[in-house]
């Protein structure tokens, strides 16, 4: 399979989606699990749309076999978004009872200075195929590009070993751990 590193189109929503959704699933999000999924779907596709949004196309790289085809989801945004990039989220709260000012992730995830990773995933059909490497390894050179940020950095479940693994395979390195939500992650660094 031949893989082909872009940035998202507003069109490829439909096929990025399913793919961060596995992220939400992992993250055990009740609020998220909660809510009726046509409705959710919804409100994420919209704001998927949208410019400032965390899993935003503008905000997201993914990677294509050889028929175009999603298989893989790289989302980050510089800290200095970080406050803001659920904003576009608010106009779902209400219609599921919840206050329009909620906030789904109240804890700071990235430090001053650094683009953050928020989320990368693969299609569970293309899973072990070295997609989640040809992301990470298209990052410096986005991330400079589109930022000029010399820092990418990340959170990693200390429960999820192999996901470190891979991280520290390709840069990175801990330097601390912090809570967030209900998990502890080590928060981890590239220098670019």
């Amino acid at each position: 399979m031949i893989i082909m590193i872009r940035m998202a189109k507003k069109s490829d929503g439909s096929q990025v989606l399913p793919i961060v959704n596995q992220i939400f699933e992992e993250m055990e999000l009740k609020t998220m699990a909660a809510l009726p999924q046509d409705t959710l779907f919804k409100e994420l596709a919209a704001a998927y749309l949208t410019e400032d949004y965390r899993y935003s196309y503008r905000r997201t790289l993914v990677a294509t076999d050889d028929q175009d085809k999603v298989v893989g989801v790289a989302v980050g945004y510089p800290e200095s978004d970080e406050a803001h990039v659920d904003d576009a989220l608010q106009t779902l709260w209400p219609k599921v009872g919840l206050p329009k000012d909620y906030r789904l992730f109240t804890d700071k995830e990235a430090r001053p200075g650094e683009w953050y990773l928020d989320s990368l995933a693969v299609a569970p059909e293309a899973q072990h195929r070295g997609i989640a490497t040809s992301l990470l390894r298209a990052l410096p050179a986005h991330v400079l590009k589109t930022t000029g940020l010399h820092r990418i950095s990340l959170n990693v479940d200390l429960t999820n070993p192999g996901a470190e693994r891979l991280y520290t395979k390709n840069g990175y390195r801990s330097i601390g751990e912090q809570m967030i939500g209900d998990h502890k992650y080590h928060h981890m660094v590239r220098d670019i």
